[in-house]
């Protein structure tokens, strides 16, 4: 049987990688009638809605706005003031700035049957707000938990001299590998760094 799904490679245009777009649709009997309720809320409780109704953002953070359950057109929001409106939308506010951790001490037996203690700290940032909200679940946890397996897999297939000689080619590829891997959750890996023990 042959496999209808599409194949994307990265880079590739219409890929995974690119930002899906809200879809235009017209709205329901049930969604006019409560987008007729929240405006009327709205202007009854006029001063005091202002306080619901306008959200603020930084200028490293992102909102990323669901109405109905849908995602909203015109993309991610910010920096700055937006408007939601009550019972209809919902956001969830992304940081953009770079977030380190550290790779707790792997234990890996590499190809030369030698046991060696690895630690690594990873650099990376969200540069697309909406894919890392759509396209996985929790986009931080994952990636940390890409990096570990990633890191044992990439090693293990390596001699103690190759990963103590050429630490800087293989935290190269490491890096490259995992910005690939990361690049449909929107998230780029800008640094890399490992120590053996």
């Amino acid at each position: 049987m042959a496999d209808n799904k599409p194949h994307y490679s990265a880079q590739e245009p219409g890929g995974p990688s690119e930002q899906p777009e809200a879809e235009e649709h017209s709205m329901g009997c049930c969604e006019i009638c409560l987008f007729i309720i929240s405006l009327f809320l709205v202007l009854l409780t006029f001063p005091i809605s202002l306080c619901v109704c306008i959200k603020v953002v930084q200028e490293y953070e992102r909102a990323v706005i669901f109405r109905l359950g849908r995602l909203a057109s015109g993309g991610a929001k910010g920096p700055g003031l937006f408007f939601i409106l009550p019972c209809m939308d919902n956001y969830i506010k992304v940081d953009l700035r770079t977030i380190t951790f550290d790779v707790p001490p792997q234990e890996i037996l590499t190809k030369d049957s030698v046991t060696v203690s690895v630690d690594a700290v990873i650099y990376f940032r969200i540069q697309n707000p909406i894919l890392s909200v759509t396209a996985v679940t929790n986009a931080h946890m994952s990636t940390q938990l890409l990096a570990q397996t990633t890191l044992r897999n990439f090693l293990g297939i390596r001699s103690l001299g190759e990963i103590l000689s050429e630490r800087e080619a293989i935290a190269n590829e490491l890096e490259t590998t995992l910005d690939a891997a990361t690049d449909p959750w929107g998230i780029k890996v800008s640094l890399l760094y490992y120590c053996s023990s």
